[in-house]
């Protein structure tokens, strides 16, 4: 089957964000490298051998990449590329912006200035109420609210945005993969009237290793993010830390010391959080426009030269720079930027080094800029 809409390089491309050893910060290497998805998928076989991996990694196919654009064209939704007019400018800049994305509503929604709300699941009914205070108020004021679609915090938030159609709701699986299950009728309308979106393929199932890549939506997506009641080992304060090192504003609603709930947020305001106790705080730090869309090396006449490549004309010393990069790693994730700091190499061969273990099935790139040694790599 033929789609006779799209160019074999934008399947080849597609191919390439889905293949296996591939994550964000490869596949903007390989893009640059090879001007394109053709010529780069057609090289990822060999370049996976020499990186050393020691059995044959996933490529899908042209045929099953039509199908899976097929299925979601079916379900009402569409694929868009990084580069792409429809991709998200604000996820652009990320340095893990996620290579493709899934997406069923309005996409015009992206282009739009955006908060976003996170908190508990098992919320109180005060942080409920602020939930629902916060987001409408910004979506009075044509504000998007992103958020989660979980329980507690991030419903509140959608649904107190919904009537206008101004809340995008980022998930961990795929498109036609509802969860929690009890959010069917609320994930629907968010469909109808604004937008959801996923970096996982059709049929994904929410798993929690699935989760921080939503929060990296939600983080990107926003100039800012609002943390309403978070423990302090909770996923929102991912999110939370995630929105921090992506330059983005942070907010923390304080509450009580006596409720766990509380700790997480009243934490962040001890580090500088903006303390927000309605959207009026939020609406006064927040910028006035959403930034425009980053070049991409592989995407028309961006200044891209091969001496800017991360290779530069040190290729000779990337087996010993891989070397120290395996050894400084452990199962524990860790910074990709402290593991650069260590290391004695400059920082376009650093990220060489770690490219190519995770071409070569060492390592894992997280989302966040933090690196991890898969378990692999120790026998």
């Amino acid at each position: 089957m033929t789609m006779p809409d799209l160019t074999m390089e934008r399947i080849d491309t597609l191919r390439l964000a889905r293949s296996e050893g591939i994550g964000p910060v490869n596949f903007r290497r390989l893009m640059a490298e090879y001007r394109g998805g053709m010529r780069a998928v057609a090289e990822l076989p060999e370049r996976l051998r020499r990186a050393g991996r020691s059995k044959p990694a996933y490529v899908p196919t042209r045929e099953e990449i039509e199908a899976e654009l097929e299925a979601t064209r079916r379900l009402g939704g569409e694929i868009v590329l990084l580069g792409d007019s429809r991709y998200p400018a604000m996820l652009s800049h990320l340095p893990d912006a996620p290579p493709v994305l899934s997406v069923l509503g309005d996409t015009r929604l992206f282009s739009r200035r955006a908060v976003g709300i996170v908190g508990a699941r098992n919320a109180s009914a005060a942080g409920i109420r602020m939930s629902e205070t916060l987001s409408a108020g910004l979506a009075a004021v044509d504000i998007v609210v992103v958020s989660g679609l979980a329980r507690g915090i991030d419903a509140a938030a959608h649904r107190a945005a919904l009537y206008p159609g101004l809340t995008v709701a980022a998930v961990a699986g795929g498109l036609d993969q509802i969860y929690p299950p009890e959010h069917k009728n609320l994930q629907a309308e968010i469909a109808q009237k604004g937008c959801i979106v996923t970096e996982a393929p059709l049929g994904t199932v929410p798993q929690s290793r699935h989760f921080p890549r939503r929060n990296r939506l939600i983080a990107g997506l926003s100039l800012g993010c609002v943390v309403v009641e978070a423990a302090l080992r909770s996923g929102t304060l991912i999110t939370a830390h995630m929105t921090r090192d992506y330059g983005r504003e942070l907010f923390a609603v304080p509450g009580s010391p006596l409720d766990p709930r509380s700790r997480g947020g009243n934490n962040l305001l001890r580090q500088g959080a903006t303390l927000t106790e309605s959207s009026e705080d939020i609406l006064a730090e927040l910028p006035e426009t959403i930034l425009a869309p980053a070049p991409l090396p592989w995407a028309g006449n961006s200044g891209f030269s091969e001496a800017s490549t991360p290779w530069g004309n040190e290729v000779e010393d990337l087996p010993k720079a891989m070397r120290e990069m395996r050894s400084l790693l452990s199962p524990t994730p860790i910074a990709v930027d402290d593991i650069v700091r260590r290391c004695q190499f400059s920082v376009s061969m650093a990220i060489s080094a770690l490219s190519e273990l995770e071409l070569g099935g060492f390592v894992s790139f997280l989302p966040g800029g933090q690196v991890v040694l898969l378990p692999e790599a120790l026998i």
